[in-house]
């Protein structure tokens, strides 16, 4: 793929389903390279029986359609089930320095990680790095501050509820609770509903 390929963005008159939207999620899981057996993924998506959506918090009416996404929903979940991967081969052709210069739409789509890296300063690359070495890596950086409140941790918005929550206990054992979440526009709903609950528009 040309990494130097930018994302079209124009004006859209037309109504916001139909054909047009058809086309879209199309369009959107074929350039994710979703293989045609996890298509059947997105009838499990926003239902009793599946996942809600790790693309925003919009509440759902109630299930009564087979159809229970928008085009948004279906870019986050493509997203995760891409075929697309990138490992050490990749970063081995591309310095950090150059990596830097592309837009972070651009660097997604290169496709996702596949095992862990170090980035090396001399070479100005992400190196391969066992997962052993990765922890002991991680262990060494939080051992040596001298508050756990000045350490941060960050987790996606597209981590599964049971990954954030082991995560946040992890944080909350080594003796911080600074770990912001990731919420953006696509919360908006929670951040008007949730000071009426809780009395604070910052998600739970």
């Amino acid at each position: 793929m040309d990494h130097k390929r930018k994302a079209r963005i124009a004006p859209y008159p037309q109504p916001a389903g139909g054909l047009d939207s058809l086309k879209s999620t199309t369009i959107t899981l074929l350039k994710e390279k979703v293989p045609g057996s996890r298509y059947k993924t997105l009838l499990h998506q926003n239902q009793p029986d599946g996942f809600d959506c790790p693309g925003c918090a919009w509440p759902d009416r109630e299930h009564t359609s087979t159809f229970e996404f928008c085009e948004n929903g279906v870019k986050a979940v493509a997203a995760e089930a891409t075929s697309k991967r990138i490992g050490a081969d990749f970063f081995a052709r591309h310095t950090v320095t150059e990596l830097l210069q592309q837009s972070d739409y651009e660097l997604e789509q290169h496709g996702r990680l596949t095992e862990p890296l170090a980035y090396d300063a001399a070479s100005d690359r992400y190196l391969p790095i066992s997962w052993d070495d990765a922890f002991a890596l991680i262990a060494r950086h939080l051992k040596a501050l001298d508050d756990p409140n000045r350490a941060s941790f960050y987790v996606s918005g597209r981590t599964s509820n049971e990954t954030a929550f082991l995560f946040q206990l992890f944080v909350r054992l080594y003796g911080t609770n600074n770990f912001p979440d990731c919420s953006n526009l696509c919360h908006e709903s929670s951040s008007r509903a949730l000071p009426q609950t809780v009395g604070v528009g910052k998600a739970t």
